[in-house]
């Protein structure tokens, strides 16, 4: 099979490995559609750092597949079904979560079951979409942690597919109203065709722009944009002071962007605005059935945030794509 292999910085090779062969209890997956995540893009420019992807090993974990192989004691799964790997189980060790194998044309899931380390994927959702399963997840676990409520008001900072997901995320769990803020007018523009508010914050005032789209509040502490919930899926270092800066008291911030370097945070707003500052840590299984239940229900044009796809062969002009932040969003391999 072909595999992509990550070697370091700037150094990615495609190559023959010999095709797994599936146990009684295992599953053979073939790939379909994976997608670059922002981390592949991090550690393709700077080398691992915090990310869960392995010098000299396949890599890639966004991914949706068929069975192409099952096992004699398997019976839940046929040849053919589509499924979605869960990444922290898949390979029976959570910390090769990042290198899954989803650039490579197959993958081994030992003692398989459903549920657990995969997922069946309905046919009402197309395979590019499905291929995003697992991005959409992060972002559904995160806006969870927020602990949303009906009528509540978010900010997201990132409009790629992280920010995009936590938008919808904040969506179904009954936001009245979500802005999206970025500096690229090509990926607000998708969030805008999604139904978002937006607000480019290099071209505009951040704070009034928040001001005009949620009103305001007056507390002993000053005067605030009228917002519940802020994610940061941006990663800039600056963000996190400008989120503390403009948050009402009582004001919850969920941190799911990851930077290479600790960020500073403001103890004395923390303490006196009562903010929350809350990281995601992933996902969980009740995650990805609320994912594809939104994609089942077509209500957002997923589709259009996967701006381009390449062959395998293709990987390393695929990652600096999507690097690219003002002419693509989500950049995916099709199979």
């Amino acid at each position: 099979m072909k595999s992509a292999i990550y070697n370091g910085p700037l150094d990615i090779t495609v190559t023959e490995l010999e095709t797994p062969t599936c146990g009684p209890r295992d599953v053979l997956l073939r790939n379909l559609h994976a997608g670059i995540c922002g981390s592949d893009v991090a550690v393709y420019r700077h080398g691992p750092g915090a990310h869960q992807i392995l010098q000299g090993e396949q890599f890639g974990h966004e991914v949706v597949s068929e069975i192409a192989e099952v096992g004699a004691e398997v019976t839940d799964l046929s040849v053919g079904d589509r499924v979605y790997p869960y990444p922290l189980l898949a390979k029976g060790d959570a910390r090769r979560a990042g290198s899954l194998g989803g650039f490579s044309e197959y993958i081994l899931v030992l003692n398989c079951r459903v549920g657990e380390e995969v997922f069946k994927v309905s046919d009402r959702i197309p395979t590019p979409v499905a291929g995003l399963i697992e991005p959409f997840t992060v972002a559904h676990h995160a806006v969870r942690r927020c602990r949303p409520k009906p009528g509540e008001k978010a900010v997201v900072f990132g409009a790629g597919t992280i920010g995009i997901a936590a938008a919808v995320a904040l969506k179904s769990f009954g936001a009245a109203e979500v802005m999206v803020v970025d500096l690229s007018e090509f990926r607000l523009a998708k969030a805008a065709a999604l139904g978002f508010v937006t607000c480019n914050s290099a071209r505009e005032d951040l704070r009034q722009r928040a001001a005009e789209v949620f009103g305001e509040v007056t507390t002993l502490l000053g005067t605030f944009p009228d917002v519940d919930i802020y994610i940061e899926a941006a990663g800039a270092d600056t963000l996190l002071a400008t989120i503390q800066a403009m948050a009402k008291p009582g004001g919850r911030i969920g941190a799911v962007a990851v930077h290479p370097e600790p960020v500073p945070i403001d103890l004395v707003r923390l303490a006196y605005g009562e903010q929350e500052l809350i990281g995601p840590g992933g996902y969980r299984p009740e995650d990805v059935v609320d994912v594809m239940k939104i994609m089942e229900s077509g209500r957002f044009d997923l589709a259009s945030i996967v701006t381009h796809t390449f062959p395998l062969d293709q990987i390393v002009e695929a990652i600096e794509t999507a690097g690219d932040h003002q002419s693509a969003l989500h950049v995916a391999i099709a199979y």
